[in-house]
């Protein structure tokens, strides 16, 4: 799979997200209230309402397991990818967010990742950027082992760090890379990608959450 964003595509969430943005993005699921109500996944403000009526969608929604990304990245300091798993948030509790990875093209070898509480009450937050010796632009393997309170990130089946505390509902696994405009140099137009060989999923229960 490959996302990317050429120059010409439009802002994301234009006069509603306070930053420029772009994005090319995939996700395994889909949930959201009705229209008017704020029922939604990753608000990004608050009482956020949904504004478009949208079919429920649950398709690769784990609970716990092995999961994990080998991808790489062309990407400027303008730009970023990112692979995580975040709450459906039929219920706002549900929302913890374990992020994978994210990397950012101002600090390419800073590999952010871990546990984003978001509206979880049991959850306290636990994320950091670990500095690795590698390229992004290279294929490299990020992955998460995730047990019931305990999670552990690998980079190319390496352990690079641990949380000891885990959301306890499904998750939807999201993809994507992000441009970020207003840091854009006169003169450049760049595309950045996010290019994927495999997903894997292993020994946890796909569910919908009830």
């Amino acid at each position: 799979m490959r996302l990317s964003i050429p120059p010409d595509q439009p802002l994301w969430a234009e006069g509603v997200h306070e930053t420029p943005l772009r994005v090319s993005a995939i996700q395994s699921a889909n949930f959201s209230g009705p229209v008017g109500s704020t029922i939604g996944g990753q608000p990004f403000l608050d009482n956020q309402q949904v504004r478009e009526e949208q079919p429920e969608f649950w398709g690769c929604t784990p609970l716990y397991g092995h999961i994990e990304i080998r991808m790489r990245g062309i990407i400027t300091p303008r730009s970023m990818v990112a692979f995580w798993l975040s709450g459906i948030e039929d219920l706002p509790e549900r929302s913890g967010e374990i992020c994978v990875m994210e990397v950012f093209g101002t600090r390419p070898q800073g590999v952010g990742m871990g546990l984003h509480r978001f509206r979880d009450p049991r959850l306290t937050e636990d994320w950091s950027v670990v500095d690795l010796a590698i390229d992004v632009e290279a294929f490299h393997t990020y992955g998460v082992d995730w047990r019931p309170d305990h999670l552990s990130f690998t980079v190319d089946g390496s352990v690079v760090k641990e949380v000891p505390q885990a959301p306890d509902y499904p998750v939807q696994l999201e993809i994507a890379v992000f441009d970020f405009p207003d840091k854009a140099v006169p003169g450049e137009t760049p595309t950045p990608e996010l290019i994927v060989s495999h997903v894997t999923v292993d020994h946890g229960t796909s569910v919908r959450a009830g």
